[in-house]
């Protein structure tokens, strides 16, 4: 399993919009994706900062949405958020949510 964490700043009150364009606009461009499995979005208290993590069954997957619909998501998210969003991926190591198939190191 791969996961990308999207960090982020949110212009001064926009909380509940930033919340309403996940629900409405994101979340169904995402559950469209080969290879998606979930998302969890975060907002520090006050709705200053935020970040997802989704979750993808291979990184071929992540990086196909990352080249193809995420430049459409960078738009419906530039209302509600400062600057330009950081990216990160990863490899997942383990999870209580997901049963996840990992290769011990001998």
């Amino acid at each position: 399993m791969f996961g990308r964490r999207v960090s982020m700043q949110l212009k001064p009150n926009s909380n509940a919009e930033f919340t309403q364009r996940i629900e409405k606009d994101i979340l169904p461009l995402l559950r469209k994706q080969k290879g998606f499995q979930d998302e969890i979005t975060f907002v520090v208290p006050g709705g200053t900062e935020a970040f997802g993590i989704s979750f993808w069954d291979n990184s071929a997957n992540a990086e196909a949405y990352n080249r193809e619909t995420y430049p459409e998501v960078a738009k419906i998210l530039a209302r509600v958020v400062e600057g330009t969003p950081k990216v990160e991926t990863y490899e997942v190591a383990n999870s209580t949510f997901h049963k996840i198939a990992v290769a011990v190191a001998a």
